[in-house]
């Protein structure tokens, strides 16, 4: 099963990659966009669901959510989404000598239901730990995964154990202290992941997962992160 998987993302993960030229970045951006949820990180969690597996700190301050962590993680945001959307942060991998400055897993949930309580997310308990999202229902993004070696695009299906694998490539990664500014499209059957004006991902679902939530996911690193902002766009480019 591996080795299938593996040989169908490089098959995808050469389309994908024919998609990455220069053109790609100036028509990433929507034309038309009303803003519908942002958080500036100037007055708490209260916006967000925090999960650990072993602790750590999780701050949002000063414009800045700051994720400071051990092992998994997972930052809920607590308003369900609906698209079609497009959802924009930027996130800086934290190289600085600390004990969890560990370059690796930039990852996101997003429209995100669990199969256990699938009328509201937060009535399930989860700790932290990657099996315990197995029963979700959603897209699942690790840009520099697995100490920075892997990027993956996966769609759960909320059965334990399976994760279905749609992309699997060995670039692009993270760089230490370097900010990632990351573009999520939702709409209808297009799925789009952007970086730093770069198509990532770029799927076409035929029975897409179109609401839910959004989460911010790592492990065992150390990430800063600002200006979270979704758009109800009009028209979107692909």
């Amino acid at each position: 099963m591996t080795t299938t998987r593996r040989a169908f993302g490089a098959l995808a993960a050469g389309a994908a990659l024919a998609a990455l030229a220069p053109a790609a970045t100036a028509s990433a951006s929507p034309r038309h966009r009303r803003l519908i949820a942002h958080d500036d990180f100037r007055h708490g969690l209260g916006r967000w669901a925090v999960e650990l597996e072993q602790g750590g700190t999780v701050t949002a301050r000063r414009g800045v959510l700051e994720v400071d962590v051990p092992a998994g993680a997972t930052i809920w945001f607590r308003q369900p989404l609906d698209g079609p959307y497009v959802l924009e942060y930027t996130a800086t991998p934290v190289s600085e000598g600390g004990v969890n400055d560990r370059v690796s897993d930039l990852n996101n949930f997003w429209n995100a239901v669990d199969v256990r309580s699938p009328d509201d997310l937060f009535a399930t308990h989860r700790g932290g730990a990657l099996a315990e999202y197995d029963y979700l229902k959603t897209y699942y993004s690790g840009y520099g995964a697995n100490y920075n070696t892997t990027t993956r695009l996966r769609r759960y299906v909320g059965e334990s154990a399976v994760r279905p694998l749609i992309y699997d490539y060995t670039e692009p990664l993270l760089v230490a202290n370097e900010p990632n500014r990351v573009r999520i499209v939702s709409d209808g059957s297009k799925v789009h992941w952007w970086d730093n004006g770069r198509l990532v991902f770029d799927y076409t679902d035929p029975e897409p997962y179109t609401r839910g939530h959004f989460a911010f996911r790592t492990t065992w690193s150390h990430f800063r992160i600002s200006d979270f902002r979704v758009w109800r766009s009009q028209r979107q480019h692909s």
